[in-house]
């Protein structure tokens, strides 16, 4: 198995794998158990945000960049598009969700770490490709 075949399956398990851990700590969230320890780290609420939707959005372009949406001369990346969808409307049942409260900032936080972890994936990408292809010379 070539080394580029074995790093995409390691990331596609490590993408299983945090997109359950996101899962669980969605649930916990929704049932209030999330472990109370956590308030003893300040703004943690919102740094979780940008945390936990940055992994998500790297990992998720990372794997999936090769779909886009091509609007005119633009392409979108799938993902990112998809993720944020599922973003605002997963902060939207907040309001109907007696445990949790609807927060302007928290979208904030998740559109930023969205952004981010885009923004990270792309750059790596982008030296990734850039470095297995030749230099040429003028």
């Amino acid at each position: 198995m070539s080394s580029k075949l074995r790093s995409h399956s390691r990331l596609k398990w490590l993408a299983l794998l945090y997109a359950a851990l996101f899962g669980w700590i969605l649930v916990l969230a929704y049932t209030g158990n999330l472990p109370s320890q956590l308030a003893i780290i300040p703004y943690y609420d919102k740094l979780g945000h940008v945390i936990l939707y940055g992994l998500a959005a790297y990992l998720g372009h990372r794997l999936l960049h090769p779909f886009t949406l091509r609007l005119g001369r633009y392409r979108l990346p799938l993902w990112v598009l998809a993720f944020s969808g599922w973003t605002l409307a997963e902060e939207g049942a907040q309001f109907f969700a007696p445990t949790r409260s609807l927060d302007a900032l928290d979208l904030v936080c998740s559109v930023l770490g969205i952004l981010v972890g885009y923004w990270l994936a792309r750059h790596q990408l982008s030296q990734h490709s850039g470095a297995s292809q030749p230099v040429s010379k003028r």
